[in-house]
């Protein structure tokens, strides 16, 4: 018999995980705070009206760019809906990486990014952040010394997934003028914009030279209707829609959930970021009861924390698995970075008070269990 394939394997993880009984998600930094009613009233009017029968515009709807645009506050720049923020910074990767040219970001970084530029041929570069002598952030320095003519992209999450820390105007703009003496494309993944304070746009530095991604995964809480946007110059929009494969349109349920959640969200997201900021108070006390555990980053300017386990002597993955058995889904490191992957479990916070509480409740009883376990299943 033929051995499984990781990509099954993989798979049979995650649709275990989803068809576990009310599953505790903490680990994907998904909103699971209760829909906004306009956003499930006009999800529901998009499925009485028969709307999903139809195809979306290729670009999506009209009023939901603009919508997108408005409330990024960039002006004469024009939004591609996207299947996700994923699709988005897969359909750039396709577009500028390429074999002989580099691909930028830092360590920790998001993942998949990573592999659509190896996949187009391009090299990539890491550079260490998780480092409290930098700040746990990227500086011009470090970023300057890693760039030449051969960069394609410098792509910057931010606020950083997992850390959480967020990018200052002033860094924004050095990091947008050494993309133009190098000629490469600022990618500015602003997927947690709408949890932090003072967040800054690369396309204000950088209008001409610079791409954002946006998602409603996670501000929205729509992460299984995948839905996100790239919006950019019109120069660069042309550029990019020609590179796309949603061809016949994003998700018309996705669309108006996004179009309606645009419409609420100062009310809303005051709610959901006022249970976030609850939920990382609640984790950090917990913490500091579990001699070793640490936050080597807050406040976050994500909707999740890393929390540190190596002073604890706990291996991420160790802790992982306690949770799993009591039907909570935290994640390990390594999903993030193979270098620092054996410090920390990042454990999301745009959830329910009840499963914080639950978490916290925990943790001293699945510390101590963790340092005693060694049999462990794949983790992904």
């Amino acid at each position: 018999m033929a051995a499984t394939s990781a990509a099954l394997v993989r798979n049979r993880y995650f649709d275990e995980l989803s068809a576990t009984p009310g599953l505790i998600w903490l680990g994907q930094n998904t909103n699971h705070i209760e829909a906004h009613p306009a956003v499930r009233a006009a999800m529901l009017q998009a499925i009485e009206d028969g709307a999903y029968n139809a195809y979306a515009p290729p670009l999506g709807f009209e009023s939901l760019r603009a919508a997108i645009v408005a409330d990024l506050g960039t002006p004469g720049a024009e939004a591609l809906v996207t299947e996700g923020g994923v699709n988005a910074l897969a359909m750039v990767c396709r577009a500028r990486c390429r074999l002989g040219t580099t691909f930028v970001t830092t360590d920790p970084t998001w993942k998949w990014p990573c592999l659509f530029a190896e996949q187009a041929g391009a090299t990539v570069i890491e550079i260490p952040i998780y480092d409290p002598a930098c700040g746990y952030r990227l500086t011009a320095e470090a970023l300057r010394a890693n760039v030449d003519e051969r960069t394609a992209i410098i792509y910057l999450v931010d606020p950083n997934n997992p850390l959480g820390i967020r990018y200052t105007r002033e860094e924004i703009e050095s990091f947008a003028a050494i993309a133009r003496e190098c000629g490469a494309l600022l990618v500015h993944d602003c997927t947690y914009r709408d949890f932090a304070d003072g967040h800054h746009p690369a396309l204000h530095a950088a209008p001409e030279g610079a791409v954002v991604s946006l998602s409603f995964s996670k501000w929205l809480g729509l992460a299984g209707l995948r839905i996100g946007a790239l919006v950019a110059s019109p120069a660069l929009f042309e550029e990019f829609s020609a590179r796309t494969t949603s061809v016949l349109g994003a998700s018309v349920v996705a669309q108006a959930a996004a179009g309606a959640g645009l419409a609420v969200k100062p009310e809303w997201m005051a709610e959901v970021r006022r249970i976030d900021r609850a939920n990382k108070a609640m984790i950090r006390e917990a913490a500091g009861r579990v001699e070793g555990l640490a936050l080597p980053v807050f406040p976050s300017h994500g909707n999740f924390l890393v929390l540190e386990t190596v002073g604890a002597g706990i291996r991420p993955e160790a802790l992982v698995e306690c949770y799993r058995r009591h039907g909570i889904m935290i994640r390990q490191g390594t999903y993030h970075t193979a270098r620092f992957g054996d410090r920390f479990v990042k454990v999301s916070t745009s959830v329910p008070t009840p499963w914080v509480e639950k978490f916290c409740e925990l943790l001293p009883a699945l510390a101590a269990e963790a340092r005693t376990l060694n049999d462990l299943p794949p983790q992904f």
